[in-house]
């Protein structure tokens, strides 16, 4: 099979996943030493890449422009299964907790997260090296039917961030732990003071937000 590109090329993602994690909108950008056309590099990649990952548009940006330094804002989703027994369906895609989760005090205590914080309490040890204060614009928990779904917005993420948040705010849902535990959690910047890391499977990168659309037609994304 031809190459797509024949020199070198320059491939930058906007967000690193775990394994085991999900991403719906992912953005990649790449930098070639010829001119590509998008509809071709579309059908090339989806013609070569493994059938759980597909392209689904792609454009010429400005020179200037980096997947992941250029990001404003990005969502992530987080799925829970409280059915006592886990739907087949949602295997390898959501964390079974397999019991019921009081959602009332998981939102209060979520309230407390948001807004610029040092968030050094849910960063894993990898990702200690960086600035640990983020911005968080949103978190939402959803219920419907066994399900419960935790978004969070925020200008950056640190290591383990969500999941750990998830793990933190779960341990509230099961009534082992109050609603103010989780603002002294993160006041005191100590990860061992915090919740356990939830699994990777239930952790979907939802939304990558640019300052302007990279999409044809496109428009730049709602705030959150």
């Amino acid at each position: 099979m031809r190459p797509l590109i024949s020199g070198d090329a320059r491939v930058v993602g906007a967000s690193r996943t775990d394994a085991g994690v999900h991403a719906l909108g992912q953005v990649a950008s790449v930098h070639a030493d010829e001119a590509l056309v998008p509809d071709t590099v579309m059908a090339a990649l989806n013609a070569r890449l493994p059938r759980d990952i597909r392209v689904r548009a792609s454009r010429v940006v400005p020179e200037e422009f980096h997947a992941r330094r250029a990001a404003h804002r990005k969502r992530y989703g987080y799925l829970l299964s409280t059915d006592a027994v886990l739907s087949p369906f949602l295997r390898g895609f959501a964390w079974h907790v397999g019991r019921p989760l009081d959602t009332g005090p998981m939102v209060e205590a979520a309230a407390s997260l948001r807004g610029k914080h040092d968030f050094a309490a849910f960063c894993a040890a990898p990702g200690r090296a960086r600035d640990p204060v983020c911005r968080v614009h949103a978190v939402r928990i959803v219920a419907r039917r066994g399900r419960i779904g935790i978004l969070v917005s925020a200008d950056s993420f640190l290591h383990h961030m969500v999941r750990n948040i998830v793990g933190t705010l779960v341990e509230v849902g099961l009534a082992r732990r109050p609603v103010q535990w989780v603002p002294d959690v993160l006041a005191g910047r100590d990860r061992r003071a915090a919740g356990p890391t939830a699994p990777s499977e239930g952790l979907y990168l939802l939304r990558v937000r640019y300052g302007w659309p990279i999409f044809p037609g496109g428009r730049p994304a709602p705030a959150d």
